[in-house]
């Protein structure tokens, strides 16, 4: 018996010896191949796009707390107070999931283990990196899910964060202007050497995915901090913009540290992206649709697997950190009549309206803050540092939240009220107005945020009001404003984005009513597809004109003039003068430099105060020669600079002048031509 029980000892240890040689040549001629990590890569990176937008969300709960809820943090800390028995609660009913343990340990230590069997050398060692990279990857985020679910329900106990736009009227008005002014402040300090993250996250997301080039995780990570104090102190800005922005710099860190090709980060960048609009606005289907149609604009079978993993354990981790409760109020909705469908159609052009509207807002803010704009104000505000810009962008958005509090923040409290018709129409046309001009405000001074978030409450707000009209005037045939608004944020969420899809399943999402498809198919077709012709029209014009401006030399533009000398009497040259092309007329001194003009404006006041006898230097506005060669831009800018209507201009032994009027003549012609497709240049000075 004995002798039988050693035997069959001895067989089971060369049954496990001959498994273990099988299992190590197995693992030896292990292959991961980039196509078969990229799934499990775009899990993982939604898994950090879950992390990172339950940070995101907390810091600013942390920051409006810190800023307006102190009385209350300091309360918490008090023995048997009610703020500390409220986070007690809150940590008790946390949404901890322990399961994520028993799960991600044994397939972290897994990947480990497999990853030691391998023997290094050739191909091997990629193998080796990337199931230790995955698996340190899936440890860390273990790591710091606990941690963060743990803020969450701090940061609910001592509710912060919660409808801060409702509590703005127990704020001192001081606090309220001075709050957004210190954000700003403090952003334009954070950001000011770093240009790369001043824009608003989706474009430069959508250029380094069509680049396929690459974005810093540090930078996205600082990103998400200043959008944080902008928001949480009260600018008017959005949470996707950022965590897009972050997520794809996640996607492309991992997809770094793996060794992926150019392609192949392109997707990974796209899946953290979706998987940011999944997680933070609990809606997985919107959070692809977005990735594949506005960021790699394609819907093959080898970008799927990937970007729906990404997005599933984003929403996953988002629900433990943030819960699971729906960010719209659910509006109960049936379509009244066919004649409907036309009032919809109505409510998508003018989303689309409103959304060029708010893209035109953003572009002129920021190169007005950035001095890119006529006028005195705005060179002055173009040669301070980003601080100060951002901090006074932020000062007259608390001055607009006095008059309507749906500008503080992202405002979703109003879009809720909106819903379900709290507002009046006064406050729904007016919160629609304001917004707009707020969240420009905020973002071109140079605070941080997205813009997604706002248009749906613009959309909510312009949705509202048409919706209220209409039930003025049509109460038997049209449905309750409330549900004008909701496809109003559909269609402004569209049209922002050019793309008709993810605005449509964002507010199926949000809303849980599939009645409501019929409508947001109409708007947010006809909202992005107006938007756009208006968008691409207006680049088109712009790209033009900058050619325009950068290629064409004012060479054909000069009205060549025999020069006058300094010490020429006025009174001989008046003739000449005003019959010259341009009323003007350059100046030389002895030395035969030209000094400047003489125009025909300085025959009035100027010259009877000179007197009879008065020369050229009595009249003469000084300005330095530009070369012919000059681009119309630079020219352009040396007049806008001196505040003058006309320049000498030399080009060899020819001397004459060139003018503001005819300059913008020639850009106004290269309009209507282009226009008429007939461009006011050769094909060889078109672009390369």
């Amino acid at each position: 018996m004995v002798a039988s029980l050693k035997l069959l000892a001895l067989r089971l240890l060369a049954l496990v010896r001959e498994l273990v040689q099988r299992l190590l040549q197995a693992a030896q001629g292990l292959r991961l191949p980039g196509p078969s990590v990229l799934p499990v890569a775009g899990a993982v990176v939604g898994v950090y796009s879950g992390l990172a937008a339950g940070l995101f969300a907390n810091l600013i709960a942390l920051v409006s707390g810190v800023s307006f809820g102190l009385p209350v943090v300091v309360d918490a800390l008090r023995s048997g107070s009610t703020a500390r028995i409220r986070l007690g609660q809150a940590l008790a009913e946390a949404h901890w999931h322990f399961e994520f343990i028993f799960v991600g340990i044994p397939l972290g230590l897994a990947a480990l283990g497999l990853a030691r069997l391998i023997a290094p050398g050739g191909p091997r060692d990629v193998v080796k990196r990337r199931l230790e990279v995955l698996a340190l990857l899936v440890l860390g985020a273990l790591s710091l899910y606990y941690p963060l679910v743990a803020l969450a329900a701090v940061n609910s106990g001592l509710g912060h964060g919660h409808d801060a736009g409702r509590g703005l009227y127990h704020i001192s008005p001081f606090f309220v202007v001075v709050a957004p002014m210190l954000g700003g402040a403090v952003v334009g300090r954070m950001l000011r050497n770093k240009p790369e993250t001043h824009g608003h996250g989706v474009p430069e997301v959508v250029a380094a995915v069509e680049r396929e080039g690459r974005l810093s995780a540090r930078n996205g990570l600082l990103k998400l901090v200043a959008s944080a104090v902008t928001i949480g102190t009260g600018g008017s800005a959005g949470r996707e913009g950022p965590m897009v922005y972050g997520g794809a710099a996640l996607g492309s860190e991992v997809g770094r540290t793996l060794g992926f090709t150019q392609r192949e980060l392109a997707i990974l960048m796209a899946s953290g992206a979706g998987a940011g609009i999944a997680a933070s606005f609990n809606a997985p289907v919107a959070g692809a649709i977005f990735a594949m149609e506005i960021l790699l604009r394609e819907f093959q079978l080898r970008v799927f697997s990937p970007i729906i993993l990404a997005s599933v354990t984003a929403t996953m981790v988002g629900r433990g950190v943030m819960g699971n409760a729906a960010m719209l109020e659910r509006v109960v909705y049936t379509m009244r009549s066919g004649w409907e469908v036309v009032f919809y159609a109505m409510l998508g052009l003018l989303c689309g309206a409103l959304a060029y509207a708010f893209i035109q807002a953003l572009h002129g803010v920021e190169e007005f803050f950035q001095g890119h704009r006529p006028g005195k104000v705005s060179a002055f505000l173009g040669k301070k540092p980003l601080a100060m810009r951002a901090g006074l962008g932020g000062a007259m958005v608390g001055l607009l939240a006095l008059a309507h509090p749906v500008v503080w923040g992202t405002g979703h409290e109003y879009a809720n009220g909106a819903l379900v018709r709290e507002l009046s129409l006064a406050l729904l046309a007016s919160g629609c107005v304001l917004k707009l001009v707020a969240t420009a405000l905020t973002l071109g001074s140079g605070g941080s945020g997205g813009t997604f978030f706002p248009a749906t409450v613009i959309g909510a707000m312009a949705g509202g009001t048409f919706g209220e009209v209409l039930h003025v005037l049509l109460p038997g045939v049209s449905a309750s404003s409330g549900a004008y608004a909701m496809v109003g944020m559909g269609g402004a969420v569209a049209a922002m984005t050019r793309g008709p899809l993810t605005g449509m399943m964002m507010m199926y999402e949000l809303s849980g009513n599939y009645a409501i498809i019929l409508p947001l198919m109409v708007t947010c077709t006809l909202s992005s597809a107006l938007c756009h012709a208006l968008v691409e029209r207006r680049a088109a014009r712009l790209r033009l004109e900058g050619q325009m401006l950068r290629r064409t030399p004012i060479r054909e533009l000069v009205l060549w003039e025999e020069p006058v000398l300094l010490e020429a009497e006025v009174g001989g040259l008046r003739e000449r003068l005003l019959s010259s092309g341009a009323a003007a007329l350059p100046v030389r001194d002895a030395d035969g430099k030209l000094r400047g003009v003489v125009v025909a404006g300085a025959l009035g006041e100027r010259w009877q105060q000179a007197g009879e006898g008065a020369t050229a230097a009595a009249l003469l506005d000084e300005a330095p020669a530009v070369s012919a060669e000059a681009s119309v831009g630079e020219v352009l800018a040396a007049l806008e600079a001196r505040s003058l209507a006309v320049l000498p201009v030399e080009d060899g032994s020819r001397v004459g002048v060139v003018t503001r009027a005819g300059l913008e003549r020639f850009l106004q012609a290269g309009r209507h031509a282009h226009a008429a497709q007939e461009l006011p240049f050769g094909v060889t000075e078109m672009p390369r």
